[in-house]
Parts: structure tokens; sequence; C-alpha cells
């Protein structure tokens, strides 16, 4: 395992720090199994969602199906090299941000991985604070062309401040319903399946079955539409959610 921690604050002490980002969705392609765990859970601590692939090939298949704001991929991998995997996205037009690890730190190996199509270089051993900054900054530079405040009728969701405002009225969520909100007003006239909501509001290893989408969606209904004749969040029997204007 190659994260230094040494005189780094925790991924809990960094949590409070983080309250104003916009939660991420990372894909870790790193086959040491100690240092993706590690990676994961302190992902997610921090409030991010991290999933993980243990080799090129499965992270190459997963880069593809999936959506996510940061790709991290360690250079050394089984069945197919780090480099290869992001070579294979860009030719593919996958523009994903990829965040590169390597014990291979010298120039012509930093080189070669920006070449590859790499669009940082964090050699190992590395710290997590480092490593978090660095990502955050790849997503700022991709969100920049993404919008920042989403609105739906008289509903308005700013990503920045976090704040929720209806009617110019402020609406305090707690951090889940702020991500439930947020992912359905970005899907705003779509419906969101159970499934998509799971993978990306919630660990995506969560039971299907569970009733904690149900909960949330009541929850936040009862904060954005009551008080309200127009209705914004509906549920879509049998097949999930959709936030939607219903003039």
């Amino acid at each position: 395992m190659t994260i230094a921690t040494q005189g780094v604050p925790s991924p809990r002490a960094l949590e409070k720090d983080r309250e104003s980002e916009i939660a991420m969705r990372l894909l870790i392609i790193e086959d040491d199994r100690d240092a993706a765990d590690y990676l994961v859970k302190a992902f997610r601590e921090v409030g991010h969602v991290a999933e993980l692939a243990t080799d090129g090939e499965e992270g190459l298949a997963q880069a593809l199906d999936g959506q996510y704001d940061v790709l991290i991929v360690d250079r050394m991998l089984p069945k197919l090299d780090g480099l290869s995997v992001i070579g294979t996205l860009r030719s593919k037009g996958n523009d994903t941000p990829a965040l590169i690890l390597s014990a291979l730190a010298q120039v012509d190996d930093r080189v070669k991985g920006l070449r590859a199509g790499g669009d940082d270089y964090l050699p190992k051993p590395y710290s997590f604070s480092e490593l978090l900054a660095r990502i955050e900054v790849l997503a700022r530079r991709r969100g920049g062309r993404e919008e920042m405040v989403y609105r739906v009728a008289d509903l308005e969701l700013d990503r920045l401040s976090h704040q929720v405002k209806r009617a110019n009225d402020e609406i305090i969520l707690q951090p889940r319903e702020f991500r439930l909100l947020e992912y359905l007003m970005k899907h705003a006239g779509q419906v969101v399946t159970r499934t998509m909501l799971l993978e990306n509001v919630w660990d995506y290893h969560f039971d299907p079955q569970t009733n904690v989408i149900d909960v949330h969606i009541s929850r936040l209904r009862s904060k954005i539409d009551k008080g309200f004749s127009q209705q914004l969040l509906h549920t879509v029997r049998g097949a999930g959610y959709m936030i939607r204007d219903g003039r």
C-alpha cells in the first residue's frame, strides 16, 4: 500500500472542509486491494461516490458504461495497463478526466502518461489530501462547462452554495436530500430509476429492495412540494421518479 498518511488529515477531518464541494462520482482502477479499499472508504467519508475496478479490462468496461466525474487509474494493472485503458477511452471519444497513479516517477514516465491521455499524474507514495485536491481541480475544470444552478418552475438549486429555494423561500435539506434533489433536477423531465439513484446518490452496493429511497423521496417531497398547488416531484409507477414543471 503506497499512500502516505503521516501528518495528513484523516478523511473525517477533511469532511467539514468539504461540505460545500459538489459530490463527485469516481471510478478507481487499482489492483492493490488494500490501497483500493482505503481510497473507496476515504472518498465516501468526504461525501463522494467511489466505485472500484481491480484490473484494466474491468476498469475500461466500467468507464465506458458509466458516467464519472474523474477516473483514478493505476498505471501498472493486470490484463490491461493503465495507459492502454486511458488511450482506448480517448480513442472512443470518452473525455472523462483521468488521474494516473504510479510508482514510476521519472520525468519521462510522467510525460508518457500525459501524452497517453492522462490529465494529471501523481507518483506513489502520495497523500490522500493531495489526491483529493487534484481530483477536485480536474472536476472543476470539467464542471465549468456544466450548469451550476438548476431550475424547475420556481424551484432553484445552487450547486456551489448548496442553497435550495422555492418561490424565493429557502429550503433546508440534509446532505443526502440535497444530492437526491440535485440528481433529479439534473435529469429534469426524465424518469430516474431506483437503480440510477442507488448508483449515483447512494453506495451502489445497497440492496435495490431497500426502502431508503422511498423514505428520502417522501421527506424531499414534503419539503419542496408541501403547501404548493403545483407539485414538482412525481412518482412514475413501475418506473421511478421525475422532477418536472407540471404546467
